[in-house]
């Protein structure tokens, strides 16, 4: 399962990236299929990073202490509210739930736009797959989730005990639908059309 987590990123990484060529260079070449292509591949990305927090907490909840990140912030006496929250209680968990955060609200504005600002989109997929690819880049190559230990270690070393408390659980979720929201506003079609209104001004 987390051979398919590990997978999944990097062919998120690769479609983030077909995302952003395709969604440029259907814009400037006025090719409306390559634009399809690109949304398309948006939704695809968030599909992969979908199945990579499902492989990471699967391995939460199954106890792979073979796997670095489970063996660093869980264990076998973990209660399991705090188990799920081991999910975003290190960096590479929390980066790969922020991506994830990231990605939902990216199809949200996708989905909710499909039939309208069209000449505008194209630069709001490119915009937000950037931003994920950002991420990706970090989760593929520099703090990889799914990395494995050499041997298999009898026990974890458990959730720091400061999150294992009811607002700790929640409040990094908070923190991130806030900042990420944030990024999606800022790169909506309105926001986007404001922005080419006011350099067309001067």
């Amino acid at each position: 399962m987390t051979h398919l987590g590990s997978l999944a990123l990097y062919l998120a990484f690769l479609l983030a990236v077909y995302a952003i060529a395709t969604s440029i260079a259907g814009t400037i070449l006025r090719r409306s299929h390559w634009i399809a292509s690109g949304v398309h591949a948006a939704y695809s990305v968030f599909g992969c990073v979908l199945m990579a927090v499902i492989a990471l907490l699967h391995a939460l909840l199954t106890r792979d202490f073979n796997l670095e990140y489970v063996s660093s912030y869980s264990s076998s006496t973990l209660p399991l509210q705090y188990t799920i929250a081991a999910l975003w209680g290190g960096q590479k968990g929390s980066l790969l739930f922020w991506t994830f955060i990231l990605n939902l609200f990216s199809t949200i504005a996708h989905v909710q736009n499909r039939a309208k600002h069209r000449e505008l989109m194209p630069y709001v997929t490119a915009t937000l797959m950037t931003i994920s690819l950002f991420f990706l880049g970090l989760l593929c190559f520099i703090t990889p989730p799914f990395e494995r230990l050499s041997f298999t270690p009898q026990e974890g070393s458990d959730l720091n005990p400061l999150l294992q408390n009811y607002w700790m659980t929640i409040h990094p979720p908070s923190l991130y639908l806030g900042y990420v929201s944030a990024s999606v506003r800022t790169t909506s079609p309105r926001e986007v059309n404001a922005i080419s209104r006011l350099k067309s001004a001067f």
